[in-house]
C-alpha cells in the first residue's frame, strides 16, 4: 500500500470562533478517511510550549512587551515545528493545528502593530520553510467572539465572567485589528487561507471545512 503523504491544515480565528470544536471534528474526519492525525495547537503544543503558553495567557502578566510576547510566541512555535510538526509530516500524518503562522501575523503584526515584514522573517526561521497546505479562517465579530470566550474561560476555571485570558481582556478596538489582519491575509494568499463566517449550528461551519479540505486531499 503506498504510504500516505502528509497533510498540513491549520485552524485560525479570533476569539471565540469555535477552533477547538471544528480542530475536534475535522480530526475524526480525516480519521475515518485512513489518516493517522497529529491534532495539536499553538502555544502549547509540546512540553516547552505549555510552559510558554502559561505565560502568555496569564492575565496577571500585563507587563509583557509586544516585542517579548512576540518572541515567545516564536520559540514556542520553533520548538513546535521541529519537534511535533516536522516528524508527524515525515511519517505521513494529517496535522491538524489549532493556530500557526497566521496568528502572529494578525495579533502581533495587524493587533500590536509589530512589522509586518520582520514577522514574516521570523515566521520563515522558525517554521524551517514549512506551512500549511490549507489555512481555515473562521470569522466572527469581535464582541459576539470575546463573549464566547469569556463564558468558556469562566466555566474552565470558575472565575467571573469578565475576568478572560490575557489576550481576551485586550479591547475591542485590538480584536477589530486582528480580524482585519486576518482578512488581509485570506486576500494576500486566497489559494492557502480560506474564510469561512461562523454561523450556528457547528455543524454548518464544519460541513464548509469539509469541503475546503476534500479539494486537497
Amino acid at each position: 500500500m503506498k504510504k500516505k503523504k502528509g497533510l498540513f491544515v491549520s485552524i485560525e480565528g479570533g476569539e471565540g470562533t469555535g477552533k477547538t470544536t471544528q480542530t475536534k471534528l475535522l480530526t475524526k474526519y480525516l480519521a475515518k478517511k485512513g489518516y493517522k492525525v497529529e491534532l495539536t495547537q499553538e502555544p502549547g503544543g509540546t512540553r516547552t510550549g505549555k510552559l510558554i503558553r502559561k505565560i502568555l495567557l496569564d492575565p496577571n502578566h500585563n507587563e509583557i512587551d509586544k516585542l517579548t510576547e512576540l518572541f515567545l510566541y516564536l520559540a514556542d512555535r520553533a520548538q513546535h515545528v521541529k519537534e511535533v510538526i516536522i516528524p508527524a509530516l515525515g511519517k505521513g500524518k494529517a496535522v491538524i493545528c489549532d493556530r500557526f503562522i497566521d496568528a502572529t501575523v494578525a495579533y502581533q503584526g495587524f493587533g500590536r502593530g509589530i512589522s509586518l515584514k520582520l514577522i514574516d522573517n521570523l515566521n520563515r526561521l522558525v517554521t524551517q520553510g514549512v506551512k500549511p497546505d490549507l489555512t481555515i479562517c473562521l470569522d466572527l465579530g469581535p464582541r459576539e467572539g470575546l463573549s464566547r470566550a469569556k463564558s468558556k474561560y469562566a466555566k474552565s476555571t470558575r472565575k467571573n465572567l469578565k475576568a478572560g485570558d490575557r489576550l481576551e481582556k485586550e479591547s475591542i478596538s485590538f480584536h477589530k485589528k486582528v480580524r482585519i489582519g486576518y482578512l488581509v491575509l485570506a486576500r494576500r494568499e486566497p489559494r492557502r487561507v480560506k474564510i469561512i463566517k461562523v454561523v450556528p449550528p457547528a455543524s454548518k461551519t464544519y460541513s464548509l471545512i469539509k469541503k475546503f479540505v476534500d479539494k486537497i486531499l
